[in-house]
């Protein structure tokens, strides 16, 4: 009894924690051994609409990490499809390799920031961080020894009126494992496994297990904690994907990760008196590692709509494609023929 009160003190810490936090949710559909799908879904939530465009960069493209000073220098190894949000940063993306990356909000985040103006250690803005590592990368494995051996300094500008960008981030591969990065007090913190299904928001991915673990000895058939909170929906998400066939076929996976997605959604135009931080969802998204396809659809749409990497260019020379969604009413089924032309977009950097 005394052990459960001290479990239960300590999840109520850790609800105070969180109360600030913006919702977003992601989680990770792994198929069976004949299957082999590896599916990532993801809520963008917010208080206003978010204006995202797609874009598809293929190999070959020069880009930098910030305009001046120390950065980092890259040729894209690899095409991929990225969600910009304001025409200026990368919110999320997925590479012609199957490589998935997506930045959550995490207030509590403390980033390794540049030490001053004699500082050599290259700096990357938050703008551009998901493209680096869609660019450079294959496998989770990879990203894991490039962070363990190189040094970077963050930065990142506020948006929408003066929000501070305070995110913590997934990556998924083809073979299902996941690698969460996550900034506390200055220090890069690495948690790589199959079994990181779920990421929401606050506290800290440690924390969060450790309340999903409480929950998990509640039972979910018994009761889940039902509030758009983050660790709420964390441990709804949690217990939903592991209770759901891994053998079905490509249709009825699907649909199974879009209704996990569903349930850890915020209703539109839902808010709580004095809490303007618990927020709609704005856009849905699933990224199919497996078979490269990326689909995406707005709360205000009635039907979803991707783009189909297999199917297009991405050798050195293609061109950088954009698909704008100001229209998206039109916007229905595999979009490549929407993609067109475009010299890419500008980095707020």
């Amino acid at each position: 009894m005394k052990s459960l009160k001290l479990v239960a003190a300590a999840i109520l810490m850790a609800f105070v924690g969180i109360q600030s936090a913006k919702p977003c949710s992601r989680v990770v559909f792994l198929g069976d051994s004949t299957t082999n799908y590896v599916m990532v879904g993801r809520t963008l939530d917010w208080r206003t609409p978010i204006p995202t465009n797609l874009y598809v960069y293929p190999r070959g493209v020069e880009k930098q990490s910030m305009p001046t000073g120390p950065m980092l220098r890259w040729v894209s190894k690899y095409g991929s499809v990225l969600a910009v949000s304001y025409d200026g940063g990368v919110t999320e993306g997925m590479n012609e390799m199957g490589l998935v990356m997506n930045g959550l909000f995490c207030k509590g985040s403390i980033y390794k920031e540049a030490t001053g103006p004699d500082s050599k250690t290259p700096v990357m803005s938050l703008a551009v961080i998901v493209s680096y590592f869609l660019d450079n990368f294959k496998t989770v494995d990879e990203v894991r020894q490039w962070l363990e051996t190189n040094e970077f300094d963050i930065f990142g500008k506020t948006f929408d009126g003066g929000t501070v960008s305070l995110l913590h981030w997934a990556l998924t591969d083809r073979s299902g494992k996941t690698l969460v990065m996550e900034y506390v007090d200055g220090q890069l913190n690495l948690y790589c496994s199959r079994d990181l299904r779920v990421l929401t928001n606050d506290p800290p991915l440690p924390k969060m297990q450790a309340i999903d673990a409480y929950w998990d000895g509640v039972g979910g058939v018994n009761m889940l904690p039902g509030t758009v909170r983050s660790a709420d929906r964390y441990v709804r998400a949690s217990f939903f994907i592991r209770h759901i066939p891994d053998n079905t076929d490509y249709d009825a996976s699907f649909a199974a990760l879009e209704s996990i997605m569903g349930t850890v959604s915020v209703p539109y135009g839902y808010e709580i008196e004095g809490e303007p931080n618990v927020s709609s969802t704005q856009w849905r998204s699933v990224a199919d590692a497996t078979g490269n396809r990326y689909y995406f659809k707005f709360a205000y749409q009635t039907a979803d709509f991707w783009v189909d990497l297999s199917r297009l260019s991405l050798t050195p020379g293609s061109p950088i494609l954009k698909l704008d969604t100001k229209d998206y009413s039109r916007l229905s089924g595999c979009v490549n023929h929407h993609l067109k032309r475009s010299s890419g977009f500008t980095p707020m950097w």
